[in-house]
This record gives structure tokens, C-alpha cells and sequence, in this order.
């Protein structure tokens, strides 16, 4: 049998002889990573390298080759310090490379000394207490869940939708970590381990996730998708719950001149809709007035206004003069910040205080 401790120093050497000859110089560390390091190893395990390059001549140390006495694949492949130090920014939960990979070959010192700082800088990120930038990043990756889910809602094909649930997993798995500010440090073999005891996720993650991969048809597929994503969305709303929203009060600066973008934009729009019957203009009038009002709501400390729950499709005028309620209804927060709605009899009233005032 071939001692496996062994063939990974000879596939080791191997690299620095390469290196030495082929590119002087491009070189800088080797360490070990994956299953070698985390002693997950088995007799078809291959070997998992830390390989940081300085430069472009570097990549010609990457190959891909299979060993025919143990029937293994090996993966050669190259990082330079700029992917590093994307990783040392935390911005994604696979970052074992960068933290746990043991070093077993350094050109020089200063790249040693490069990678701890590195190491240390991401350190620092994930030891710091939880702020909404890192549930930014956190809620970055459940976008792209989202948009996987959507996919195999959508696909009518097996594999489209496995392929849509697929993707909906892995940022679900990667969101949830960067949600407790962890980092994933084993392979796909004990993928459960790390998320099964996180703080911040559903209940029972590990066994949705089995549902999904154990189901027999599209259905229960999309079924088990969907409670899988919504114990997941409810989590996060767990989390930014925590946060304390310190909004800022309403006055002059900071809603002076909604209450008339929000008549121009839309008001006449809804009246038009509704004299000519036409649905898509309400709506989507509607959808871009919702979106302005939401995000007042963010910033501002002002009452929810639902401008959509007058929406209705059977009767466009009853709808435009909901539209009409809310926006009369919102006067009030310029009442409360002491500010007046600008109106001109004409447009020459206007345009005589406008070139002789700052308004």
C-alpha cells in the first residue's frame, strides 16, 4: 500500500522543483488544507493544497492528473494574494484556505509574515460583535438563494429543478453561517456538523435539507424548498429584529417635497387608469409608489402607509381614490414637521417666486 503521507510529499516537492525552474520567484506558500489537515483522510483521498502565487507565471504550477495505482483524482489549482485577501474579508463562509491550511513550504519570510496579517485581519472580522453590515453580508447570500428557489419553482424539468434547489441549498448553507459569523472548516463529508449546531438557523435544517434531497418528485421537492426557505427567511427576521433602527425624524430635510413627487408621480397616473381601464398602469403605479414610501420608512420615523391594500382590480377608480387617502392620510407627517405643501395657482405664480426665491 502507498503511504499516503508519502505521495503528498513527493506531489509537493514536486511543486517547489516545478516552481523553481518553470518560474522563479512566482512562487510563495504551500500549505495543506482539506481532509489532510482536518485528518478526514482516506485511502482515496487526494490532496488539497494552499498554492499562493505572486504573479501570472505562477498558474503554470496548477494541474489536474489521476493516479492510477489509487485510482485518484488530484486537483492542483493556484490562489494569488488578491483572492486572499478577499478572503480575509469575510465576505463568503469558505474561507478554511486562507485560516486553517498548514503551511509546509515558504519561500520567504515576509510572505509568512503576509498571510498571518491576512489571517489576523479576518480574525479580527469574525470575533467582532455582530453589526448590520454583517448581516448585510449574510443577507447578500439569501438573495441568491431566493433567486435559485425561484428558478426551480419555475422549471418544469427534473433536473432544472434540482439544479434550482441545488443552488437554493449551498447559499442557504452559506448564508446561515455568515449569519453566526462562522466559517466553514471541513469538506462536504461533514457538511451537517458545522450548521447543525449554529445558533441562528431553523430549528431543523440539516433534516430539511435531507427532505429535499430524499424527495421522490418535483413536488415534494418544490414543497420541501419552500418551507426550507421559509424557515430560513424567518430566522433572518429573527436576527435584524435585534437590531436597534435609529431613524431619523421628519422635517424639512428629510421629507420636504415627498408629498408633492408622490401627487406628480402618480396621482393623475391613477385617474387615467382608471378612466381608461387600465389595470397595468394602476399597478405598477402603485408598485413604484409602495417602493418610494418604503424607503421613507427606512430612514424616516414615520406611520406604515399600505398603498397597496387599496388595490383592486374590478374597480380602478375606487382604487385611485385609495391612492388619493393615503397620500391626503401622509400630510400629516408634514404637518408634524411643520412644513408646507407648495402650491401655485399657475405657472406663472411659479415661476416668479422660483427666479426670485429659494424654494
Amino acid at each position: 500500500m502507498i503511504n499516503l503521507e508519502e505521495r503528498n510529499q513527493k506531489v509537493i516537492e514536486a511543486v517547489i522543483k516545478k516552481a523553481n525552474t518553470a518560474c522563479p520567484g512566482a512562487l510563495a506558500l504551500i500549505g495543506i488544507n482539506g481532509s489532510f489537515m482536518t485528518g478526514d483522510y482516506y485511502e482515496k483521498s487526494d490532496l488539497d493544497l494552499l498554492i499562493v502565487i505572486h504573479d501570472d507565471r505562477g498558474w503554470q504550477l496548477g494541474c489536474t492528473f489521476i493516479q492510477d495505482d489509487l485510482q485518484v483524482g488530484h486537483d492542483i489549482y493556484c490562489v494569488t494574494w488578491e483572492e486572499l485577501e478577499n478572503h480575509a474579508r469575510y465576505e463568503h463562509p469558505n474561507i478554511s484556505k486562507l485560516m486553517d491550511a498548514k503551511i509546509v513550504y515558504c519561500a520567504d519570510a515576509k510572505d509568512r509574515e503576509r498571510l498571518d496579517k491576512l489571517r489576523e485581519k479576518a480574525k479580527d472580522i469574525l470575533e467582532g460583535a455582530f453589526s448590520e453590515d454583517d448581516y448585510a453580508k449574510a443577507e447578500k447570500l439569501l438573495k441568491e438563494a431566493e433567486h435559485c428557489y425561484t428558478l426551480a419553482m419555475i422549471s418544469e424539468q427534473r433536473a432544472d429543478v434540482l439544479e434550482g434547489a441545488g443552488g437554493a441549498i449551498y447559499y442557504i448553507e452559506n448564508a446561515v453561517a455568515m449569519l453566526n459569523k462562522q466559517y466553514f472548516h471541513y469538506g462536504v463529508k461533514r457538511a451537517y456538523e458545522e450548521p447543525s449546531v449554529m445558533e441562528n438557523r431553523p430549528e431543523k435544517l440539516c433534516d430539511m435539507i435531507d427532505d429535499i434531497i430524499s424527495a421522490k418528485s418535483i413536488t415534494d421537492v418544490q414543497k420541501y424548498l419552500t418551507a426550507l426557505m421559509k424557515a430560513t427567511r424567518a430566522v433572518f427576521g429573527k436576527v435584524k429584529a435585534t437590531f436597534t433602527v435609529r431613524k431619523k425624524t421628519p422635517d424639512e430635510e428629510t421629507i420636504s417635497g415627498t408629498y408633492e413627487e408622490m401627487y406628480s408621480n402618480w396621482r393623475n397616473k391613477m385617474h387615467a387608469a382608471a378612466k381608461a381601464g387600465n389595470r397595468h398602469l394602476a399597478f405598477m403605479s402603485l408598485i413604484s409608489a409602495n417602493a418610494m414610501f418604503s424607503e421613507i420608512d427606512s430612514e424616516v420615523d414615520i406611520d406604515r402607509y399600505n398603498v397597496l391594500e387599496g388595490f383592486d382590480a374590478q374597480d380602478l377608480h375606487r382604487t385611485a381614490e385609495a391612492y388619493d387617502n393615503i397620500i391626503n392620510d401622509y400630510l400629516k407627517e408634514y404637518r408634524k414637521a411643520g412644513i408646507e405643501v407648495k402650491h401655485y395657482s399657475d405657472v406663472d405664480a411659479f415661476a416668479r417666486e422660483y427666479h426670485t426665491k429659494d424654494i
